[in-house]
């Protein structure tokens, strides 16, 4: 037992109670009791981490993120997040964080990485990178994959927090294991890894409460929401990303 981690999922818990959220959880058997693997998951809430946590816990295991150094730099999050065994993401020096995560991987732990990197505003998939691809080949793991709906109505990106007593349904599915062989194209394996993944969003979606109202903003066009479609969310990523660069370079000439 971890005494970090298993206070902050008690508290977590506590907190979830009292917001009235409803997971419904479906396939946590497929998360190996023992040993290493990636926990792919799809990316819509500022909460995503957390609630998936569930069903690792539905089989007494523990799961490490890998989240952006931002977060193990804060003063209050910071110490958390290393007392849990995360593991921290330097965008601009990544292999750091990708060997860590291997190690952990051959060491038997659950490592959670998002390849769409970045909460999706149209909540359809975003592209994947290959990391979780990659390290799962390297370290001999399989890949899970792992779809969450209905975290983005508590907070998303562009939209305001609902935390105070949102009572909606999280709905948590787990695929079957995923196993890469050693001389798989990485290219190849990730690609069926997103079709995969997008197949069992879609069923989460269609299987999920109508949303209707103001609601609708929380789900994608697709569907007949007012959520950006995938290319207008791309596009809002770019110049989002664009204006944090100029911010990034007019702060260095200050300094």
């Amino acid at each position: 037992m971890e005494p970090i981690y298993s206070g902050v999922i008690n508290f977590a818990r506590g907190v979830f109670a009292v917001q009235g959220l409803k997971f419904e959880r479906t396939g946590s058997e497929n998360i190996p009791r023992t040993g290493g693997a990636v926990i792919a998951m799809n990316h819509i809430g500022y909460f995503d981490f957390s609630y998936a946590g569930y069903s690792a816990r539905d089989v007494g295991r523990l799961v490490r993120f890998m989240a952006k150094k931002d977060v193990f730099d804060h003063p209050v999050s910071g110490p958390l997040m290393r007392g849990m065994k995360h593991i921290p993401v330097d965008r601009s020096a990544g292999a750091g964080a990708y060997r860590a995560a291997v190690d952990a991987l051959r060491s038997g732990e659950l490592i959670g990485v998002f390849p769409e990197t970045t909460i999706s505003r149209s909540f359809e998939l975003r592209d994947f990178k290959s990391g979780a691809v990659r390290m799962a080949q390297e370290a001999g793991v399989p890949v899970i994959p792992l779809i969450i709906w209905g975290s983005q109505r508590v907070w998303t990106k562009g939209q305001p927090r609902n935390m105070r007593r949102p009572k909606v349904p999280i709905r948590l599915d787990v695929g079957p294991p995923i196993h890469i062989a050693a001389d798989a194209d990485v290219d190849g394996e990730t690609s069926a890894l997103r079709a995969r993944m997008e197949t069992m969003l879609h069923a989460v979606q269609e299987a999920y409460e109508p949303l209707t109202g103001d609601d609708l903003k929380y789900l994608p066009a697709r569907l007949g929401g007012t959520a950006p479609t995938l290319e207008e969310a791309n596009a809002m990523d770019a110049e989002e990303a664009k204006e944090k660069a100029a911010k990034r370079a007019a702060k260095r000439r200050i300094e």
